[in-house]
């Protein structure tokens, strides 16, 4: 089974550039030439790592209210840079930039609020600065702000107005704000529903190589949603994203080369996909490197190793899992042979909607007695109260 993810990407960290209010500071100050070279010599100081200069020449017009150097002082504070790392002091220096028009200082301060970094966390003020911000053009607040209507933080929850904000950051070529718009389109919330639009939208994303953009663009080749079904470019843009670390990806690239679908049928190529996200906990993965192990495909076979996963995956609560740990300790394949526990896993299984699982528990019940079934529902019972872990005896 190829995974889709549609997953709305979460806000931005701050912005930590020194001196991108230089221009600003230039026009600001061409009557006040000492200012403006204490201001540059500051800059220059900065750009050799020498923060403890730019703290020298900056504090001073900082504390005159000079817009670029307020600005610039939060930064330092922010990341510890010729000073010791004070979020307080940051959101002081921001703040002092934000009422003066700064457009990143503003930017900035919204993002101190939301995370609640050197200020008690205030989702409503930090929306209002990103609004600021996102009014003079900044893409990365317009992006926030679309976020804080997207999860109603700080505003009501307005889908229409998120797809608004993230329209005009990916305007600007914002990849974020490109890839959630993709995903309003593809899944109708906030826009009319439209899979070429969506398409269009992830591919800006995708080639500015945005692997949540490559991962739904793949997905909408797989499904042949909004362009020509292509396995072949499903398994194109699942690479790009896989080759990012992305686990969904790698999922789907193990899926791809299992049912050998854009690719030649390679049982060692989907092992070594399915591998990846299965060792950091993905339960699709888990249970199909699982079945890889059980029937030897890819791999010599190995009921051990089979079990083992299966375990990891059913834990999670994957049905065919559980079932298929069940048949394992049925058939005393990997494990010892235990009917009750079997018919646990079985139970499980059909509790989450296995009918294989269901079939197989009234089957197994056929040949055990009153008291181990009422022992196999107890441990089920038991298993389902703490989420599936450690289960059995």
């Amino acid at each position: 089974m190829v995974v889709a993810l549609f997953q709305i990407i979460e806000e931005l960290k701050v912005k930590k550039l020194i001196g991108m209010s230089l221009m600003a500071a230039a026009l600001m100050m061409r009557s006040a030439p000492v200012v403006f070279a204490d201001f540059q010599a500051g800059m220059a100081a900065s750009k050799l790592g020498d923060y403890v200069t730019a703290l020298r020449e900056w504090k001073p017009l900082a504390e005159q209210g000079h817009v670029g150097a307020e600005f610039n002082l939060g930064v330092m504070h922010h990341n510890g840079q010729g000073v010791a790392r004070n979020f307080e002091k940051a959101v002081k220096w921001y703040r002092k930039a934000a009422e003066q028009g700064h457009v990143q200082a503003q930017y900035n301060l919204g993002v101190m609020l939301g995370k609640g970094r050197g200020v008690a966390q205030n989702y409503e003020e930090a929306a209002k600065w990103y609004r600021k911000a996102a009014k003079q053009k900044f893409a990365a607040a317009q992006y926030n702000l679309a976020v804080k209507y997207d999860k109603g933080q700080g505003v009501a929850q307005d889908y229409k107005e998120a797809a608004k904000w993230y329209r005009k950051a990916a305007e600007q070529e914002f990849a974020d704000a490109q890839s959630n718009l993709g995903i309003m389109y593809d899944t109708g919330v906030g826009v009319v529903q439209n899979y070429k639009k969506a398409v269009k939208w992830y591919r800006k994303a995708a080639e500015q190589g945005h692997d949540q953009a490559q991962l739904n663009l793949g997905m909408s080749y797989s499904f042949g949603k909004g362009v020509a079904q292509s396995y072949k470019e499903a398994v194109n843009w699942f690479r790009k994203a896989a080759a990012q670390g992305n686990q969904q990806s790698q999922y789907n690239l193990g899926v791809m080369y299992e049912k050998g679908r854009g690719v030649a049928q390679d049982y060692t190529e989907a092992m070594k996909w399915y591998r990846v996200p299965a060792k950091l906990g993905m339960a699709f993965a888990q249970n199909n490197l699982a079945q890889l192990y059980n029937f030897g495909r890819g791999v010599a076979q190995d009921y051990k190793e089979a079990a083992k996963w299966y375990r990891k995956a059913a834990e999670q609560g994957v049905a065919d899992a559980q079932q298929n740990l069940g048949y394992k300790y049925d058939m005393g394949q990997g494990v010892l042979h235990d009917e009750v526990m079997a018919y646990m896993w079985y139970n499980l299984a059909g509790a989450n909607g296995s009918k294989m699982g269901a079939e197989n528990r009234a089957i197994i019940e056929s040949s055990m007695t009153s008291r181990q079934v009422a022992e196999a529902q107890r441990l089920a019972m038991e298993c389902m109260k703490k989420n599936y872990k450690e289960c059995g005896r």
